[in-house]
């Protein structure tokens, strides 16, 4: 098929026709998981109609920034509903060139992740130079996600947000709908709102999605919610049952990737409730240790995430402190999202672990590298993220714990149970009580020890967590 595409492709057709070839190319590479040659195909036309096009390699921070503030200049402090009534798009060429902006980005997500940002800002520039277009709620999204996430400006992020969702409300703009609310659901309204909020939304931009038939993107909604059932404490086994009748519908849609992510979720969750390896997960095991080697970052990011909270929750630390030495920049790789930030979480409390069996040089090392970690967490928390209070309590207990601050300490130990069981989290709440009872046995306080060990056990028995109690036992 690519053959006889790139043969169309060479013949001189008009701008229109080659269009339209470029974007079945694109969207079938896509689709094929051929990431790096999509993003070639995509910019390859852009170049062709003229248009700003990056470079095929990581953005430089001073690029990103450079191009960050010309942005801010032409937003001039705009509103989410100012934006909205911007006037539509009547430009036939930077139409196209949004369209295959809108699947670039797609594909530099998950191949190349520095780009994206240039490619946020070129959607951008050209909706307020320009005006609107069914891009353009895809563009204040993603400049939304870009807010939230890497810039530090969760507020101004989630009014970018609204613009996208405003925008989708005037006619003729709702063909970007599902991957927009998708951005938004995502990457955007966590940074500010419980992530318990986002379940019903999630499942409603799925529905909608296979009923226009955006069955891609309404599978992202898909995978995400239940990620989200995960983080929010839902029963183990309540979990692996929808893991599973949501792997049976991915394989009926033949959305493999999107599988994958689920496939690997659901082996945490498996490992957590202590069952066998299935035959079937073996073969599993394999294909996820594939795409360390492939080029989908994002795919492999999930795989790290994942064995890190597994690594955490037996408290294997060495083992974590060798995933994170390994892994990369996870939140380069999953910007903005609860997987990434939960990610920073559980690497710094890996980084005070470590450092509290340590000593001397290492010891300060791994103490230097956690306080650069909470950091970013209690800047977070300052910001407004309800879903990370109950995560600085816990790094707070444990940095105390390692300064040998004891008041310090059980003050934020009991902050943490009260927050994490207040905000429904309740694995977190779980971990809590066992690092408090192994702080207080430290201690020879065996009366508070033994009382969080069995609050511990009981948090997790709710939870479904088997191998936990039985280890707590």
């Amino acid at each position: 098929m690519n053959a006889l595409i790139d043969e169309v492709l060479s013949k001189d057709i008009d701008t229109k026709e080659k269009y339209r070839v470029s974007d079945i190319k694109v969207k079938s590479l896509l689709a094929a998981g051929k990431l790096s040659e999509s993003t070639n195909a995509a910019l390859e036309f852009i170049r062709q109609l003229g248009l700003p096009t990056p470079q095929k390699k990581p953005a430089s921070k001073f690029t990103i920034m450079r191009e960050y503030i010309r942005v801010k200049k032409l937003l001039k402090d705009k509103s989410a509903e100012d934006i909205a009534n911007l006037p539509e798009l009547d430009d036939e060429l930077f139409e196209m060139g949004q369209k295959m902006n809108e699947h670039l980005s797609s594909c530099v997500f998950q191949f190349e992740p520095n780009m994206l940002p240039l490619v946020i800002f070129q959607m951008v520039t050209i909706s307020l130079k320009h005006g609107l277009n069914s891009s353009s709620s895809i563009a204040f999204a993603a400049l939304g996600l870009m807010l939230c996430g890497p810039f530090g400006k969760p507020h101004e992020g989630h009014e970018m947000a609204k613009a996208a969702e405003l925008i989708l409300e005037r006619p003729g703009m709702q063909s970007g709908a599902i991957y927009a609310l998708f951005v938004t659901h995502v990457f955007c309204h966590h940074w500010t709102s419980p992530l318990h909020d986002a379940i019903a939304p999630l499942l409603k931009v799925y529905q909608e999605g296979l009923e226009i038939g955006d069955t891609d993107r309404a599978c992202w909604c898909l995978m995400k919610r239940c990620y989200y059932l995960y983080f929010i404490s839902r029963d183990l086994g309540s979990v692996q049952k929808e893991l599973e009748a949501t792997i049976h519908v991915l394989t009926q849609l033949k959305q493999d990737d999107t599988k994958l992510h689920i496939i690997i979720l659901l082996m945490t969750v498996k490992k957590l409730r202590g069952l066998n390896v299935e035959a079937g997960d073996e073969n599993s095991e394999f294909m996820l240790a594939s795409t360390v080697v492939a080029d989908n970052f994002a795919l492999s990011a999930y795989v790290d995430v994942m064995k890190l909270e597994v690594f955490v929750f037996y408290q294997e630390w060495r083992e974590a402190v060798d995933l994170i030495r390994n892994a990369g920049n996870i939140r380069l790789f999953l910007p903005s999202t609860a997987t990434s930030v939960r990610y920073t979480y559980l690497e710094a409390l890996t980084y005070l672990k470590a450092a509290q069996s340590s000593s001397g040089w290492k010891k300060r090392q791994m103490k230097k590298r956690a306080q650069k970690t909470i950091q970013l967490i209690r800047r977070w928390a300052k910001n407004g993220n309800v879903n990370v209070v109950h995560f600085l309590y816990i790094l707070e207990a444990e940095l105390a714990v390692l300064n040998g601050k004891d008041k310090k300490a059980k003050a934020s130990f009991n902050a943490a149970i009260a927050t994490s069981s207040r905000n429904g989290f309740l694995q977190d709440r779980a971990l809590a009580h066992e690092l408090a009872s192994a702080y207080f046995k430290a201690q020879a306080d065996e009366y508070w020890g033994d009382y969080h060990i069995e609050c511990s056990r009981a948090c997790y028995q709710e939870w479904g967590c088997s191998v936990k109690v039985e280890q707590l036992m």
